[in-house]
């Protein structure tokens, strides 16, 4: 009932031209080299001055610091929001208790 129609190949437009013969050539070893030596290393060795040695105990100073500010601050504001919503919870239970004592 529902068969899928499968696509035709469609045909050349234009003039095929034949396949072209390869003819198969000799391999000729050729002379044999020695491996390359290694090469030698491009990357300078890092000297650590003391002027360095303290510009980068300060920026990781620096970096310790903000990133203790930014936690101490994402956990005062948890705090103050859990408080801020435990109060809410008392007024409320404190207006259904009054409500309630009135009927």
């Amino acid at each position: 009932m529902l068969r899928p129609k499968i696509p035709t190949m469609p045909t050349p437009t234009g003039h095929a031209a034949p396949p072209a013969v390869v003819e198969p050539t000799a391999v000729v070893p050729a002379a044999q080299t020695p491996p390359p030596a290694p090469p030698a290393p491009s990357r300078p060795v890092v000297q650590l001055t003391p002027g360095t040695v303290i510009a980068i105990v300060g920026g990781g100073t620096a970096v310790v610091l903000v990133v203790g500010a930014v936690l101490v601050s994402m956990l005062l504001a948890v705090a103050i929001t859990g408080a801020s919503v435990a109060v809410c919870a008392v007024v409320l239970r404190s207006l259904l208790a009054s409500e309630a004592k009135r009927r």
